[in-house]
Parts: structure tokens; sequence; C-alpha cells
């Protein structure tokens, strides 16, 4: 019979699987286990943990090309829990029987007769109490296991579900940016060493450099410094090396594959997860920074041209999902198409802090910090700027006010009369900063009556 193999590729766990018609010759197993792929004989496939370029390419070798997996995440889990089912059912039957076989044993004792130590009856009762406690610790361990395997089967149903929660899934888009982001900083790094060596073209100024770092990392291979420092390269070499390792770094076909495949992976997380909403707020520089610096971008600067147009530029050649330039110039609609394409949604703007207030009263008032039924009252003692600078770093702070419309500062009372230690908080009135108005606020307390009270 003729060997026939297929690949699949399944997008939900990232992995790729090898099915083979009959059992693979020495040398392919060997190929096969070389590069990663492991049995799974319930499933009979030999399966990868996650893809990479060298699988794949191995896979379509083998199998003339990669199919998508017919099998879902969710269907594969139900497949192998039946299992784990079964085996459980197992273990319970064997339980059972092994409960059967002691409970007949026991019968031996029944009536309580105890062992005749030196009659003749002593060996068949010694050897039949044995097997009793065997066939008792049989079912106490078939029934351990069965419950072990009810637990497993469990548990593959609730990663499966697990994996499929759209909590889950936002997570894990971040972590594919995050990876994406540093196979994209390599990059950067090239076309920074590029325009770097652009510049160093002198002999001394090239000494200098092969031991020097840019931002990004080293602009030489860490031994290049003590081989020109030798003698064994020359100075013209050294670069002429550097630039070679730069531009290998940028058109490593390895790297540019795994960026594709990682964008492709991040596609697919994202359809699953929902539309993305087209950005329809005012587009601004910073919006824009944050878009091409999450895709990778080296230090990304935006600027608005004009009512209509907008300009992202960077010290080293954009992403190339994004531009294969430094510069990228396109209208307010083209980016708010490009954020969508790219699956990029603008963060909602965080709820800023209350203000600080200066305020001149008799007390300011605020929720207990531990008690949030009760309430706090500070008298409000009057300092200098240079005063306040005095007191301890870790003794100062602000509170928010009991209606949360505003914070003020806070501080050990320093006219206290007594220990350091006994001082209660008080709130700080600076009488050389700029006093606000009086809030129509019940969190400050305007004479002494409210404040006794």
């Amino acid at each position: 019979m003729s060997l026939s193999i297929s690949a699949t590729y399944s997008p939900e766990d990232n992995k790729i699987r090898l099915y083979a018609s009959t059992r693979l010759d020495a040398e392919t197993y060997a190929r096969v286990k070389a590069a990663g792929f492991s049995w799974a004989p319930r499933q009979e496939l030999f399966v990868a943990p996650k893809w990479s370029p060298k699988r794949a390419d191995l896979a379509i070798e083998l199998a003339g090309e990669i199919e998508p997996e017919e099998m879902t995440m969710a269907e594969r889990a139900q497949a192998k829990a039946e299992r784990l089912d079964e085996l459980a059912h197992k273990r319970h039957r064997q339980a059972n029987a092994y409960n059967r076989a002691a409970q007949e044993l026991s019968e031996a004792f029944s009536n309580g007769q105890p062992i005749l130590v030196g009659h003749h009856s002593e060996a068949k009762a010694r050897k039949t109490q044995a097997r009793m406690h065997s066939a008792m610790s049989n079912a106490n361990k078939a029934e351990k296991l069965a419950n072990y395997w009810l637990y497993r089967a469990e548990g593959v149903e609730a990663h499966a579900n697990y994996k499929n929660d759209p909590r889950v899934r936002a997570g894990r888009i971040k972590t594919l940016l995050a990876e994406l982001r540093d196979m994209q900083r390599d990059i950067n790094h090239g076309h920074l060493c590029l325009a770097a060596w652009a510049k160093i073209t002198q002999d001394e100024a090239i000494k200098i450099a092969v031991g020097r770092s840019i931002a990004t990392g080293s602009l030489a291979p860490w031994d290049l410094y003590s081989k020109v420092d030798k003698g064994e390269v020359s100075p013209q070499d050294a670069r002429q090396q550097c630039i070679d390792a730069a531009t290998r770094t940028i058109n490593n076909d390895y790297r540019r594959r795994y960026i594709e495949h990682t964008l492709n992976r991040l596609s697919y997380e994202r359809e699953l997860l929902g539309a993305v909403a087209r950005f329809e707020g005012e587009l601004t520089p910073v919006i824009l920074q944050a878009f091409a610096r999450e895709h990778g971008a080296h230090k990304p600067e935006g600027r608005k041209v004009d009512a209509e147009t907008f300009i992202v530029e960077s010290s080293a050649v954009l992403p190339l999902h994004m531009a294969n330039d430094t510069v990228l110039e396109l209208s307010g609609d083209e980016w708010r198409d490009l954020m969508q394409s790219a699956g990029y949604e603008v963060p909602a703007k965080k709820d800023g802090m209350a203000p600080i207030l200066n305020l001149k009263c008799k007390a300011l008032q605020a929720k207990h910090r531990y008690h949030r039924d009760q309430i706090e009252t500070f008298p409000v003692v009057e300092m200098t700027k240079a005063e306040y600078g005095k007191i301890y770093a870790e003794q100062r702070g602000t509170r928010p006010s009991l209606c949360g419309e505003f914070r003020f500062k806070i501080c050990p009372n320093p006219k206290f009369d007594g220990p350091r230690y006994m001082a209660g908080w008080c709130a700080v009135f600076l009488t050389d900063s700029k006093a606000h108005p009086l809030p129509d606020s019940v969190a400050a307390l305007e004479n002494a009556e409210a404040v006794a009270a």
C-alpha cells in the first residue's frame, strides 16, 4: 500500500497536523520528529505544537499543500472528553467488580470465625483474607482512577470553553501584537544600523563605532570589536560585515513569513472577537502615533499637514503592512480605513482625576479610607509651600472630597501639641498659592459649629 500524507492547519490552536495513510518509513519519520512533530496515538496523526516556517515547508513537501483543519477545537475537545469518559466508566466497572469479589470473599469471615493458628484451615483462611484485601485495594485504586479520568474530561471541555472566551481572545490578540512588535523591532534595528553606517566611512570612526550601540542595540556583532582592535579585520571589512548583517536582518525571509503569519492570526482572532468599529471621532497625531507604535513602528512621530491630511514618520522604515517607507501621508478617511483594516480600535479616553483645590475654610470632609459608611473631617491648617515641602514625602498626599468633585492636600497636623505619632491628619491651605473659591459642596465646612458637630 502506497504512502499518502495530508496536512492541515488550525488557526484556533496554531497547530499543523499530518495524517499518514500507513506507517512512515524511517527517514521520513526521523525528519518529522526532528521538525518537532509528535505522534498522537488516539487521534492517529502527527501534530506540531505551533506553526513555524520550517514545519510548514516540511508539511507542504510531504503533502503537497496544507488544507484547513476540518475538526474544530470544540469538536476535538468533545471527542477527547468522550474518550476520557469511557476510561472513567471502565475504571468504575473494574471498581464494582473488585468490590463484589471482596464482598464474596468476606463471607468466609461473616460469622466472626477467627483464623485458627495451627489448624489445617489456617493456610486457606489466610489466602482468602489476602485475596479479600487485594480486591479491596484494587477497588480503591480503580475508583481513584475513575475520578481522575472524569476530572480530566471536565478539564478538557473547560479548557476549550476558556480558549473561546472573548476576554481570553482579547488577551491573545495583545500577545500577538507584542510578538509582532518584537519581530518588527529587529527590522527597525537593521534599518537604523544601515543609516548609521552610511554616515560612518572613515577608518578611525569605524574603529570606535564597532564597539558602540544605538538606542535599539549594538551597531556590530559582539566579537567584531576585538577583531578590529587586534588587526584581524580591517575597518572597511568590518563596516561591510555590519552592513551585510543589517541587510540580512531586514530581508530575512524566515522573519517575514512569521510576520505575515502573525498578521493572518490577528485577522482571524479579531474576526471572531467581533467587527472592529471604524473610528469616527476627531483624528489627532497622538492617535496615529499610538496606532503605528502598536504595530511595531520605531518612535513614530505624527503631525497634521492640513485639515484633511496627516503624516506619520519614523527614523526606521515603517512596517510593511503600513508602508514600505519612513513616511506615510494619508487623508483622515484613509487613516481611519487603515486603522480599521488593521483591527486597531482607538482606546476610550479615561476620566481624569478630580482637580486639587486650595481652599480656605474651617475643615474639609472625605469618606473614610477603610469604612466607607463613615466620614472623616480634616481641620484646615494654613502653611506656606516651603513649610509643606519640608514634610516627609510619604506623609504628604491628597484625598478625594466627600462629594468627589475635587481633591485637597493632607499631611499630619503640624500644630498638634503632643507626640508626633499622635498627631492626626489635617487638610492644607497654602497661603502663598492661588486660593480657589469655595465650591458649593457638603465637603467644605465654613464655621466652627459645623466642624464640632
